[in-house]
């Protein structure tokens, strides 16, 4: 199992709370960065808005690709995940950003392919926002430009959405940069199953994941592509002494009916094409992440998590909060049991 953290560019996670302990700065994050590698992380997750849909949309929040590029310069060991919406990038562009981040980070650079979901930030910044199974159409374009721009120069791309032309990309990467994606719907598995070389979920029970990870195994099989190199999955993580403290946290974090984030809910409902409709308890921690139930005792958790590695996932993108602090105790409470299989 690997384990990983997604960088709170939001200021937090949880819906409800105001203040998590967890600013808005790059201080924070670069403190909370090089922690995480220093008690055993393996990656972060840099997720792209450009407005705050955990505290609202007047709320402050920081830019994926800058903060992912500082954060290589300051960080020695962690795989950093950064993602990036086709609607907000031209692909060149982005391929040529790739690269340098590649560069400064010694090759530790990778990517989460989103194809958006959240009409009024795209509204408010001008992105391009269409219907769902063009955008994911779009996507594919976009990974097969990146990808060619990676391995070709001079590079040449005439399709529906982008045309290149005798495109020159120099320096090339260390390592390609593996590409990841998550969708639950027919287009977004049929896209995925084309361009990606990972696959991410939000946050499901054990049986969901195996059902998840079996299918989309199957999906490229049948394709004739090579197996997808990982499956990771989102979740949030509660780790007390007692089930009793654990169980008052939960009920302390999950309160969500009106405000900022039920504005948020309603949008991310209507834009998406989902396999489970999170309720709003569920909304109340981002990415559907209280549904894998790692919630407990440093014991509890590890059995849990090695559920979820028995159903087939092998990488976790974790949210706590206050993160530094929780991000400090699950590393010393819960990766040992889950890497002794005790």
């Amino acid at each position: 199992m690997r384990f990983g953290f997604w960088t709170p560019i939001f200021g937090g996670w949880l819906r409800n709370v105001d203040d998590e302990k967890m600013p808005v700065t790059f201080d924070y994050v670069k403190e909370l960065v090089q922690t995480a590698e220093r008690v055993g992380f393996d990656l972060t997750l840099i997720p792209e808005l450009n407005l705050n849909d955990i505290k609202g949309v007047a709320s402050p929040s920081l830019e994926a690709w800058a903060l992912t590029a500082a954060l290589a310069a300051v960080t020695d060991k962690l795989e950093l995940m950064a993602a990036v919406r086709p609607g907000y990038h031209l692909p060149a562009v982005t391929a040529k950003q790739a690269v340098t981040i590649d560069e400064i980070s010694g090759g530790r650079f990778t990517l989460n392919v989103v194809s958006a979901w959240w009409e009024e930030e795209s509204r408010q910044y001008g992105g391009i926002f269409s219907e769902h199974d063009d955008r994911y159409a779009r996507t594919t374009e976009f990974v097969s430009i990146l990808k060619g721009l990676w391995r070709e120069t001079p590079y040449d791309f005439h399709g529906d959405y982008y045309d290149i032309t005798r495109s020159h990309l120099e320096p090339k990467p260390r390592v390609a940069p593996t590409i990841y994606a998550g969708g639950e719907s027919p287009a977004g598995k049929a896209a995925i199953v084309d361009f990606a070389d990972a696959y991410l979920t939000h946050g499901g029970t054990v049986d969901e994941l195996r059902t998840k990870v079996d299918d989309m195994k199957a999906r490229r099989e049948a394709a004739g592509g090579t197996p997808f190199s990982h499956f990771g999955m989102a979740a949030y993580v509660i780790v007390r002494d007692t089930e009793e403290e654990a169980e008052q946290e939960l009920a302390r974090i999950t309160d969500v009916s009106q405000g900022a984030a039920y504005e948020s809910y309603q949008d991310f409902i209507r834009q998406s094409h989902l396999e489970h409709k999170p309720d709003l308890r569920d909304y109340s921690v981002s990415n559907r992440g209280l549904r894998p139930g790692f919630i407990g005792t440093p014991r509890q958790v590890a059995d849990r998590i090695r559920e979820f590695e028995e159903a087939g996932v092998d990488t976790l993108l974790l949210q706590f909060s206050p993160q530094i602090e929780e991000m400090e105790r699950f590393a010393r409470d819960v990766i040992p049991l889950v890497r002794r299989g005790a």
